[in-house]
């Protein structure tokens, strides 16, 4: 080797840092988008409770207290790109405080009043009835974007000071200022330029749906695959809360498969109902067999997590703590899951099965949004057929491949796990 060569040689490095950099502050958005997506099962069961079918008049005819919790409900689901705002900064920001928040609160609110400078068409006044003005609405994307603008310019300059005679403004009360003039900045590119973004999105949920009972499925895999390096929040968000458009009942726009649903879509559900069988029967009964084929002296004990596990994921739809107890030590069964998750995804919505959560997939929000829900019976049968071949193929494949699953493992890591 030359010495050019040898100088040469380590150059490819800073590259791969900066690509594994760039994944780490991936994953590091999509943490940061649960802090706001964890506010939605309030909003849901709010707007349940306001429902017509439950305080309303066609529940128990209490049109005032309904008209409340739906008021309620509809502030926290009409505000979600805010909500996506505030919290992503909080999430994404090192060390946040409230300052962060108010950042993001001022910049966010520039940036939507802005966008209504940029009309897509103007208000009609009539002699019956007066049509308001059209804005372009990036929704919860937009939210997004302020938000990390928020953390990132948070953490440059919330400790900058400034000359003396301006020491008023130094460091946590200068970035909402700051946000004020990002926020006008953005609001008016948004405004220029989000009609084609806008368009894109919409043709590319145009597209899925279009797939049918195979977008179903190709977004049920694409979730549940993106899940170990962290980074499945994206494409929730987008499929949840960007695709698609409904007018609700207020004459409101809602986007999104979930907030379309909890709106009353009757078209809405597709990215949802199909994980209610994995959820709720699927990964309970991967619990069990993980428990069965475990060791006869370990068996106790594993089943005694893995039952804890299972009702988990089927009350709550919380699955993470049973995913992750198979993921790494054997993937094998992880992509098995991933496959068995699309092909719920796909046989629910071919069957008509339209159904939807606010927080997850479990007996909860299966049992809230029982009216709202479209065939929602069919979650039974279909669970079950999948909760038996959860059991048979984790079984079957453990067992073949003496696969390292919980209480499987050899007696010396064991003993060292015990040890320490």
């Amino acid at each position: 080797m030359t010495t050019a060569t040898a100088a040469a040689a380590p150059a490819p490095a800073p590259a791969k840092k900066r690509g594994s950099a760039v994944f780490q502050g991936l994953q590091k958005v999509g943490r940061s988008l649960q802090l706001p997506i964890a506010v939605l099962p309030a909003a849901g069961l709010m707007v349940r409770l306001g429902a017509k079918d439950v305080f309303g008049q066609d529940g128990l005819g209490w049109d005032k207290v309904a008209s409340v919790f739906d008021n309620a409900g509809g502030a926290l689901t009409g505000a979600l790109p805010l909500l996506f705002c505030v919290g992503v900064a909080i999430g994404f920001a090192k060390k946040s405080d409230g300052s962060t928040a108010l950042a993001a609160l001022v910049g966010f609110l520039v940036y939507s009043k802005v966008l209504q400078a940029f009309p897509v068409t103007d208000a009609v006044i009539t002699s019956k009835a007066d049509i308001a003005a059209t804005y372009n609405d990036p929704g919860v994307f937009g939210g997004i974007i302020m938000g990390l603008l928020s953390a990132v310019l948070w953490q440059r300059y919330h400790r900058k000071k400034l000359v003396d005679w301006l020491g008023f403004f130094n460091g946590r009360r200068l970035v909402p200022i700051i946000m004020a003039f990002v926020g006008t900045l953005v609001g008016v590119i948004f405004g220029l330029v989000w009609k084609p973004i806008g368009d894109g999105i919409t043709d590319v949920g145009q597209w899925i749906t279009g797939l049918g009972s195979g977008g179903a499925a190709l977004f049920g895999a694409v979730n549940r695959g993106l899940i170990p390096v962290g980074m499945h929040q994206f494409v929730n968000t987008v499929a949840w809360f960007q695709l698609g458009d409904f007018k609700n009942a207020s004459g409101v726009v809602v986007h999104g498969d979930l907030t379309r649903f909890l709106a009353g879509d009757p078209s809405a559900g597709m990215f949802m109902s199909g994980f209610f069988p994995i959820m709720m029967f699927g990964l309970p009964a991967a619990a069990l067999a993980m428990a069965h084929t475990a060791r006869p002296e370990r068996r106790k004990a594993v089943l005694g997590m893995m039952i804890s596990l299972a009702l988990t994921s089927f009350v709550t739809g919380v699955t993470e703590p049973i995913e992750f107890s198979f993921m790494f030590i054997a993937p094998l069964l992880y992509v098995i899951h991933v496959l068995l998750t699309a092909a719920s995804m796909a046989l629910t919505w071919s069957l008509g099965v339209h159904d939807g959560f606010s927080f997850s997939a479990g007996v909860i929000d299966y049992a809230l949004n029982w009216h709202i829900a479209t065939r929602p019976w069919l979650i039974i049968p279909i669970g079950l057929l999948f909760g038996a071949i959860y059991y048979g193929v984790f079984r079957y494949v453990i067992v073949k491949f003496d696969l390292k699953t919980p209480g499987r493992e050899p007696e010396e890591e064991v003993d060292d796990l015990t040890k320490a």
